[in-house]
Parts: C-alpha cells; sequence; structure tokens
C-alpha cells in the first residue's frame, strides 16, 4: 500500500469523522429556537433527536458487516452522501414529525462512519495511538464547528440554514473523494500496516464484557453532555444569547478535541487501559462541581468533565482493535456503537426527563458521576498490556 494512499485515507476519514458529528450539536443549539417556534418543552423538543440518535448506534453493526464484507470506501461514498443529503433536508423540514424522522434518517447514514471508518484507520496506521489521536481530533472539531456554525447561522438566518449548509459541504466531500477512489489514489489494505500478535480467546471474552459496560457508561456521559452543555450555558452564563452559548460549547470541544492527540501518544508509549480506566475516575469530581457551579468557573469544569470524557475514545479503539479479529474489525466497531451511541443515546431522554421533571441540572450530573464510577470499576477488569505489535510481511 503506497504512502500516498495511506495518507489519503487517514485525510478523508478524519473529514468523516467530522462529519459524522455534524448534525447531533447543530440540533442541541436550534433546539433554543426550536423550543418557542413549536410551542414545545426543553424535553420535548430534545426528544425529536432520539431515533437519530438510536439508528446512528443502531445501524452501526450492519454498516461494518457490510464495510468488512463488501468495501471500506464504498461505504464511505454512502456516508458522505447519505447524511449530507439527509441534513439538508432535515432544513427543509415543516412540522415536529417530519424534523424526527429526516434526524433519523441522518443518523442512519451517519451510523456508516465510526465502524468502518475506525477500522480504515486502524489497517492503515503504524502507531494506532497517535493515528486514533488525530482522528479523534476531528470529532471534536465536528462538535465545535457545528455548535459554532449552527450559532451564527442561525443569528443570520435561520436554524434551517444551520442544517443546509453543513449538509450540502457534506455532500461536496463525498463527491471529492468519490473523485480521488475512481482515480485509484486510494487502495484499500489487504491487511493491516503493522500486524499484531492475536489476543488469545479468553483475554477477547473477558475484554468484550469488560468494554460493553464501559462503553455504555462513557456513551451515557457523552450523549447527556451534548443536549445538556447549550442550555446549561444559557442558565448559568448570564445573558450571552445564542451565539455566546454555541462559541462557548464550540470552545470547549475544540480545546478538548486536541487533547485527545497528548492521549494517543500516551497509549503509544503507556498501557492503553491504563489511559482508559482512569479516564473515568478523573471526570467524577468534576461532574460533581458542574452540578452545584455558575458563572465563569462553570466552563473552565466543563472543558475538564469533556476532556476526560472524550480522551477515552482513541484508548477504547485501540483496545477494541486489539481484541478483535482483523477480519471481523468493522462489525466489532459497529457492535461498539450500539452501546456508545444506541442504548447510550437513552442520555438523550434522561438529560431532557431530569430537566423537565426538577428544572435544573443538578441531578442529571450526579447521575452521570455515577455512570463514570460504574466505568471505572468495570475498565479495571479488563485484560493488562496486550503483546507487542511486529511489522506485517510486505504486500
Amino acid at each position: 500500500m503506497s504512502l500516498v494512499s495511506a495518507r489519503l485515507s487517514l485525510a478523508f476519514s478524519c473529514l468523516g469523522h467530522a462529519s459524522s458529528h455534524l448534525f447531533q450539536p447543530i440540533f442541541y443549539v436550534a433546539v433554543l429556537a426550536l423550543e418557542p417556534e413549536l410551542g414545545m418543552t426543553h424535553g420535548e423538543a430534545i426528544a425529536l433527536i432520539v431515533a437519530g440518535n438510536v439508528l446512528m448506534g443502531a445501524g452501526a453493526p450492519l454498516a461494518g458487516w457490510l464495510g468488512d464484507r463488501w468495501r471500506a470506501t464504498g461505504m464511505m461514498v454512502v456516508f458522505f452522501f447519505g447524511t449530507g443529503g439527509a441534513m439538508v433536508a432535515t432544513g427543509f423540514a415543516e412540522t415536529p414529525l417530519a424534523i424526527a424522522l429526516w434526524l433519523a434518517v441522518t443518523g442512519l447514514f451517519a451510523s456508516i462512519y465510526h465502524p468502518v471508518g475506525f477500522a480504515w484507520v486502524a489497517s492503515n496506521a503504524v502507531k494506532q495511538g497517535t493515528a486514533f489521536g488525530i482522528n479523534a481530533i476531528f470529532g471534536s472539531l465536528g462538535n465545535a464547528i457545528a455548535a459554532l456554525g449552527a450559532g451564527a447561522l442561525i443569528a443570520a438566518w435561520s436554524w434551517r440554514a444551520a442544517f443546509i449548509v453543513p449538509g450540502a459541504v457534506v455532500a461536496a466531500i463525498g463527491a471529492a473523494f468519490l473523485a480521488v477512489v475512481v482515480r485509484g489514489l486510494i487502495v484499500e489494505p489487504r491487511a493491516d500496516r503493522v500486524a499484531t500478535k492475536p489476543a488469545s480467546r479468553d483475554d477477547m471474552v473477558r475484554a468484550f464484557v469488560a468494554l460493553s459496560f464501559t462503553m455504555f457508561c462513557a456513551g451515557m456521559i457523552y450523549s447527556a453532555t451534548q443536549p445538556a452543555l447549550p442550555k446549561l450555558f444559557s442558565e448559568r452564563l448570564g445573558d450571552v444569547g445564542v451565539l455566546g452559548v454555541s462559541a462557548t460549547v464550540a470552545g470547549v470541544y475544540f480545546i478538548a478535541g486536541f487533547m485527545q492527540l497528548i492521549a494517543g501518544l500516551l497509549i503509544d508509549r503507556f498501557d492503553a487501559r491504563n489511559v482508559y480506566v482512569w479516564s473515568f475516575l478523573a471526570q467524577v469530581p468534576i461532574l460533581l462541581l458542574v452540578a452545584v457551579t455558575a458563572g465563569a468557573p462553570l466552563a473552565a469544569l466543563v472543558l475538564g468533565m469533556v476532556v476526560f470524557n472524550i480522551v477515552s475514545g482513541p484508548a477504547e479503539n485501540v483496545l477494541v482493535t486489539r481484541y478483535s479479529p482483523r477480519r471481523w474489525r468493522g462489525l466489532a466497531f459497529g457492535l461498539k456503537f450500539i452501546l456508545s451511541f444506541g442504548l447510550a443515546g437513552l442520555g438523550v431522554v434522561m438529560e431532557g426527563t431530569l430537566y423537565d421533571l426538577t428544572g435544573g441540572f443538578y441531578w442529571l450530573f450526579v447521575v452521570m458521576a455515577g455512570f463514570a464510577v460504574a466505568g471505572w470499576v468495570s475498565g479495571l477488569w479488563l485484560p493488562g498490556r496486550g503483546a507487542a505489535r511486529v511489522p506485517a510481511p510486505a504486500e
């Protein structure tokens, strides 16, 4: 496999990661405009995206299986055009039902990226921790760009533009990717660039059980945090307006995103298991402080909370790669995202329900701290450092 192909694969995988994370933060900012326009409570309006969040996880195993059996590049083409087109359609929706429907379609197409794109990154990487760290930055940049862009587009035009403009951009990236693939500049590898000695069956089973719990806990925290932040900042930072809220959310994800590269470098130097496990424990005191804090200190605490939540991602991806056979890697990542995005999409329901019941965010962050503790305890059961990676035979 050529170096050009490997670099282009990583570049488009990174753009795909950013694209897959656009529609959710756009909606969470747009909700601030949708609530009064549709005459809905916060919980009712947030619920419009639940089907999209669930399908983003539920569709992942099939997408991963198709990527394993067919072609990762073909699935990525479908991802770019399907996600971009569905986002544009969401912007033209007229009723709550239509908005929910098109968000569901967007989530289904967006479900393609993570199992296919992550397996693609693993196959092309020499240093997996660093590669996943770089790729993870773009996921966070997608969150940041989406939040800031949504605020700007809503302020300049309407919530509809917040979906239509980025949706068109995603489709345009898909057109560029298709052109590169057709020209033969990207070639799918037949084997990992750096091979890994397979894990034992016992370690695979043990890792599967432990990761099932940890990924669900991490997903619940992540999926509840995203809808909570715009509303939390709008209530506790003072009168900063929609654009100020979106800029603060964007700043949090922008700064936190680059911390994932540091996490990736640590994973290549130390055991991914340790980086992963202790990221859960670090979240507990911060989540409890966020529950009772307002004003400027809140933004700093939220940044710390998000940093430790999302820096666990590269370590988690390395662990999934380590304990899954290459021929089923896409399916393994797909199963991961049932838990991270599918079942954990219930975090959005939890956020909206707890807010409507209590009129605030105190109990939401207390519950999230409980999930962080559970994730830490579950992570302690993971197997220790895997076998050293060895160069793959020359093709």
